[in-house]
């Protein structure tokens, strides 16, 4: 009787069948302390819901991610291939928010605004990636591009 009483007080039951033994826990019943709030008053004003989440001020993504920069540069390329130059902007575009520093993703850039014929924007991205690079390669076959373009661009103007 002793340790059935123990068994009743740990809130588990162990119960004896002729044909065999049968386990069977079951959670010790408690009851919740009365509580000594006050009840709410029917009068009081409701408080104003929080309108500023996290999930509202915070970014889309982190500003920093050269992993996602990476991604962002070969999902581009092949939107350009393809000749979905406008996604490819988009990718260019996010490539050179997650990784600033980075020079290729502004000369894409330029080659993709270039075929879309926006020149001045075409200009401004390879002029950034000569900034970021100077001892291009090809930065000799840039500036050539950049004055070819400044030229055109005079030329709508007159």
């Amino acid at each position: 009787m002793r340790n059935v009483k123990r068994y009743l007080r740990l809130g588990t039951v162990y119960l004896l069948t002729g044909a065999g033994l049968c386990l069977a826990a079951w959670p010790a019943l408690a009851q919740d302390p009365p509580s000594s709030a006050p009840p709410p008053k029917q009068d009081a004003p409701k408080p104003k819901p929080n309108t500023d989440s996290a999930a509202q001020s915070a970014p889309d993504q982190p500003k920093w991610d050269p992993l996602r920069a990476e991604k962002d540069m070969e999902v581009g390329k092949y939107y350009l291939k393809k000749g979905d130059v406008d996604a490819a902007i988009d990718r260019f575009e996010d490539a050179t928010e997650a990784k600033p520093g980075y020079a290729i993703p502004f000369l894409y850039l330029g080659e993709a605004y270039e075929k879309k014929g926006k020149k001045k924007p075409a200009v401004k991205a390879y002029q950034r990636y000569l900034d970021l690079y100077p001892h291009a390669e090809d930065g000799d076959k840039i500036r050539k591009k950049i004055e070819k373009l400044h030229e055109e661009i005079d030329k709508t103007r007159s």
